[in-house]
């Protein structure tokens, strides 16, 4: 039993890059597809592809490095909100992710979305995690 799936997928993730693998399988779950899709949308990963063999179904991700230099266009990825502490921004404090050049995954009322995105539609909610 996994108390913090979230913490999981991103620990999967940071796990795979560091040992320079291309794909990684993760179990699949709502919030983590939508997570997935944010990723591939901003440009964080290659691609994805969602697998339903199995009762609960499998994420399977395609990292992305760089050709020449081969470092992974995700350099640090870090869990905000924890099931001890959950933490939620309106939009007069959305987080500012490496001065903007990061971003910012949100659980919203209209679903899961970037910082911007949140701040574009002048919502707010529960911050997930940073990406950069």
């Amino acid at each position: 039993m996994n108390t913090d799936p979230i913490a999981d997928y991103l620990t999967r993730v940071r796990n795979a890059i560091k040992a320079n693998h291309r794909i990684v399988e993760i179990p699949a779950s709502n919030l983590k597809k939508e997570i997935t899709k944010v990723l591939f949308d901003k440009g964080y990963i290659a691609n994805y592809k969602f697998e339903d063999t199995t009762t609960q179904g499998v994420i399977k991700i395609a990292l992305k490095y760089n050709a020449i230099t081969k470092i992974p266009a995700i350099r640090t990825l870090t869990r905000i909100s924890k099931p001890g502490l959950r933490q939620y921004a309106g939009v007069e404090n959305m987080p500012r992710v490496l001065n903007g050049l990061g971003i910012a995954i949100l659980s919203t009322s209209k679903g899961v979305m970037t910082d911007k995105e949140a701040a574009k539609l002048n919502i707010g909610g529960e911050v997930l995690c940073h990406v950069y």
